[in-house]
């Protein structure tokens, strides 16, 4: 039976007025948030959020919202309210906020998520501009040379942060569909250093964990395509930047992706032990995470596990994040979970029965099981994780006596391969081709062979 909304609170601001309103004029027209999503491009979890005041709306889709729900402009009306009220929080809050940035930029060691608030924060007023070129500079690899001011806003709005957001979504959906390299990398750089740059404009209080959330967010993305490019350097730092964005935000679902970006590459950097030691830490007070995200961390434990061989730990991992998968609901994740459905969860569970198979002769079924659930249950918007999962189940079929399923399984993850711009990518596809080699007097595996060379050559 669903449970019964949680109720909402309109006198907290006039944000959450307008959130009540919304639920208001959607029951009212009896839609459910996903109903009402689809009619203005969004995810019903976004609408619930907009409900709740937790995420930023804007005059537009404001407008889009009321006409959608025919409310007759009331919605417009009372958005324009939120805007008078925005703007006169921030004449109040011109304060900066440098103390907190140069917290943030103190990326050293991504820990413990820090529960101090900026009332606590002690010193001087000093120009955020200093935080963002001094030594660990957010800006990081890109530097701040060619930032201008010119056309920055005088105090942040929603509609700065809803910005971030769109940036940080559309650089997702690139990296997901084509890989971390190419145009993905190029056109981060330019969305990063108008994202960093809004930290030294001043913002309203109720808008600051926003802010960071959205500029943490991205920097999460391009430290996920710069590991898919293998910039592992480059990785380390913006992953890094979004655990200390997601700790000031006080956001504990947000450094849970980072730490589990960060898990990820250091795994498949051969670093397993320090992949362990992110994907523990980002459980911390998994009582704060949805059951997704703490399935996700218990996934990179299981493939850090299974790296060092370690079979009982990985499979009791595993077992684990099955365990609290089952449990999950839709609509209670941040929009960045998007990802994580069934598809990506058999995934990511069948890539560390694959370590456990080839590394530590694991039987190979509940391996290929899972892969071929992902292969087939991955959309379009996944093509590369649609290929590694691909390349994997090949791979595995070709190490434990099944050639000729192999080479169909090669193939079409080589079809797709061939369109990505991705280093993880290009490596699935040779340890396919060295595996395959004590088989190579077979014509169709000679083939795919030689086909990988030329793909990878391309």
């Amino acid at each position: 039976m669903p449970q019964k909304p949680r109720p909402l609170d309109d006198s907290q601001s006039m944000a959450h007025w307008f959130g009540v309103e919304l639920r208001t004029w959607r029951e009212l027209r009896g839609l459910s948030t996903t109903a009402l999503g689809a009619k203005v491009h969004l995810s019903g979890s976004s609408i619930q959020r907009i409900e709740k005041a937790e995420r930023p709306c804007n005059a537009d889709l404001a407008a889009s919202l009321d006409d959608a729900l025919d409310a007759r402009g009331a919605l417009r009306r009372l958005w324009r309210r939120v805007e008078a009220d925005a703007d006169s929080q921030g004449r109040d809050a011109d304060k900066l906020r440098s103390e907190a940035l140069a917290e943030a930029s103190n990326l050293a060691a991504p820990g413990t998520l820090e529960a101090r608030t900026l009332a606590e924060v002690d010193g001087s007023d000093v120009e955020r501009r200093s935080f963002l070129t001094g030594g660990a500079a957010v800006l990081g690899p890109i530097g701040v040379g060619a930032l201008g001011h010119a056309s920055l806003p005088k105090v942040i709005r929603n509609d700065d942060v809803e910005q971030v957001w769109m940036a940080s979504t559309l650089l997702a959906q690139w990296d997901n569909q084509y890989g971390g390299a190419g145009l993905v990398r190029s056109a981060s750089i330019g969305l990063y250093r108008w994202a960093t740059s809004l930290l030294d404009v001043r913002c309203p209080g109720r808008l600051e964990p926003e802010l960071f959330t959205a500029v943490g967010r991205l920097a999460i993305v391009m430290g996920a395509s710069a590991f898919d490019a293998y910039e592992h350097d480059d990785a380390r730092f913006y992953l890094g930047a979004g655990v200390k964005f997601a700790e000031h935000a006080g956001n504990w679902h947000l450094r849970a992706s980072a730490m589990n970006w960060l898990a990820r590459q250091a795994i498949w950097v051969g670093e397993p032990d320090d992949g362990l030691t992110h994907a523990e830490n980002g459980l911390v007070r998994s009582d704060r995470l949805t059951p997704k995200e703490q399935a996700m961390l218990h996934n990179a434990r299981a493939r850090a596990h299974a790296k060092m061989r370690d079979i009982d730990a990985a499979v009791r991992a595993i077992g684990h994040s099955d365990e609290i998968f089952s449990h999950a609901a839709e609509g209670e994740d941040a929009p960045w979970m998007s990802y994580y459905d069934r598809a990506q969860h058999h995934g990511d569970t069948g890539h560390a029965l694959f370590d456990l198979t080839i590394l530590a002769g694991h039987s190979p079924a509940a391996a290929a099981d899972r892969l071929k659930i992902a292969i087939e249950e991955h959309g379009d918007g996944y093509v590369r994780s649609r290929a590694l999962s691909g390349t994997k189940l090949a791979s595995l079929r070709m190490a434990t006596g099944d050639p000729q399923e192999a080479v169909a399984v090669g193939h079409r993850a080589l079809d797709e391969v061939g369109r990505l711009r991705s280093q993880r990518a290009v490596d699935d596809v040779q340890e396919l081709r060295r595996i395959a080699a004590s088989r190579s007097r077979n014509v169709g595996v000679a083939d795919l062979r030689e086909r990988i060379r030329t793909t990878v050559q391309a």
